[in-house]
């Protein structure tokens, strides 16, 4: 039977009061804060942040699929999920597949996951999903949307939950919705969006994989149901019969806000990290039908390293709602007083794939001394062509030097941006941007560890690539 080995997620590090939206346009709003993907990341290095949550210090050659779910891919044609597990550093062999487009392609990536573990094709599926939806500019969506992303690794092994049942319906309804040429999440009248779409199309789910398990709901420990909204998360909750204060999973609206296809899978994680032994748990999502699972914990704890408990106090609150404009590019701003960046190489991307997406430098065969970048001579013992290739991206670091820059922004970046050269614990020394660091608490010797990020942009070519971050 499949089940779930572990799991984690990401929440970045910049967050919005959202008493700041209120001010900005003079208008009430709910109270919270909701995450704001840096300038620098996007639903892809956000899942990429997950999977490396999920898997802590798990060997990753033995993982056979990758399957990324969400409604913001940065490309229209190009596969995602190939990117991930490169900078994850699974086998070349490993099965890639992008769920997109709907709110629940994180649980329809479970389902297969599921599926592939328990025909035996696969053995272990790492299943991940995030999102950075945007609502437009004073509008109900851009106080309830945030940033965030989760992971989860499907296994045939005894992990923390069994995958128990799982039912699933469709809806054709257009209540939520972009097109191609929306960049805003756009919607159907409220009333018809919960009462004749959402709460009738879970409630049907949700009823048959009870039915199948032979369940009723004074059996489950905990519902982790998706919401848009917390008033609609406490009327489904009583609606399907439980109780909203001992059995519903917090829906993280208040600390990081509705994170569209991430949202199911991250509620998942908060409920695991303190689920019992025996203890059953009801997982339902939404968008375009619903999808109902029963899971039931085993009390064991996963490999992740932070979770959502280890993420939610990382936090940078922004300033103002002009700097949340400026990250979301809502705002037309000046441009940066730099010369613009070349078009990349895909040749050179490509020929250099495996040291720039997976962060790989050398270590010397004679000597054991780690090197980056990767040479043909070892910098130490002098070795010539005995070095065998070395992952950094996992490796810690500390800060030798560093600068900060106030000119040569993007349009997206708050300034001012970092750069500079670290140091890895027990050799190599890399030259790179800095990322989610305050310039008034950058000192030589901090702490830093590896973060993936989008380096640049330019005619249209996103290039990904290795940031230092402070540890945590």
């Amino acid at each position: 039977m499949a089940g779930i080995i572990s799991y984690g997620a990401y929440i970045p590090w910049r967050r919005l009061d959202r008493a700041q939206i209120g001010k900005a346009w003079v208008t009430p709003v709910m109270p919270g804060e909701k995450a704001v993907a840096n300038y620098d990341e996007d639903s892809l290095t956000m899942a990429v942040a997950a999977c490396l949550d999920c898997l802590g210090d798990m060997d990753r050659q033995k993982i056979d699929g990758l399957f990324f779910a969400t409604t913001t891919t940065p490309f229209k044609e190009k596969q995602a999920a190939a990117i991930i597990a490169r900078a994850v550093d699974l086998r070349p062999d490993a099965l890639t597949a992008d769920y997109i487009s709907s709110l629940r392609g994180g649980t329809l990536a479970l389902k297969s996951a599921m599926d592939a573990v328990g025909n035996g094709s696969a053995k272990q599926i790492l299943v991940v999903a995030a999102d950075c939806r945007l609502g437009a500019a004073q509008g109900p969506r851009e106080v309830a949307l945030g940033d965030g992303a989760a992971a989860v690794l499907v296994g045939v092994e005894d992990g923390v939950a069994k995958i128990k049942g799982f039912h699933s319906i469709f809806s054709d309804t257009m209540d939520v919705w972009r097109t191609d040429e929306d960049r805003f999440v756009r919607s159907w009248e409220d009333r018809f969006v919960i009462d004749k779409a959402y709460m009738l199309t879970m409630g049907k789910a949700v009823a048959a994989v009870m039915k199948d398990c032979g369940l009723m709901p004074k059996d489950i420990a905990k519902a982790v149901i998706y919401s848009p909204d917390p008033r609609t998360h406490q009327t489904m909750a009583k609606t399907l019969g439980f109780d909203p204060k001992t059995q519903l999973q917090d829906s993280l609206f208040g600390v990081i806000g509705n994170t569209g296809t991430a949202l199911t899978l991250m509620m998942l994680a908060a409920a695991l990290e303190t689920a019992g032994a025996g203890q059953k748990m009801l997982v339902a999502s939404y968008g375009d039908g619903s999808d109902a699972f029963i899971l039931e914990a085993t009390g064991k704890k996963g490999h992740g390293k932070k979770g959502i408990k280890g993420y939610l106090p990382i936090k940078k609150m922004l300033n103002n709602y002009e700097s949340y404009a400026r990250i979301e590019q809502l705002l037309d701003v000046e441009p940066s007083a730099r010369p613009p960046v070349l078009l990349p190489s895909a040749v050179v991307g490509w020929r250099e794939s495996k040291k720039n997406l997976a962060l790989y430098g050398a270590k010397c065969n004679s000597c054991g001394k780690p090197q980056y970048p990767a040479q043909r001579v070892c910098a130490y013992c002098q070795s010539k062509d005995n070095l065998t290739p070395y992952r950094f991206s996992d490796k810690n670091a500390k800060l030798f030097t560093f600068a900060f820059d106030n000119l040569g922004m993007s349009k997206t970046d708050v300034p001012p941006v970092g750069g500079g050269v670290i140091n890895f614990e027990g050799g190599g020394r890399m030259l790179g941007q800095l990322t989610d660091l305050d310039f008034e608490q950058a000192r030589v010797e901090m702490p830093m560890e590896m973060t993936f990020r989008k380096h640049y942009e330019a005619e249209g070519m996103p290039v990904y690539m290795w940031k230092a971050k402070p540890a945590v």
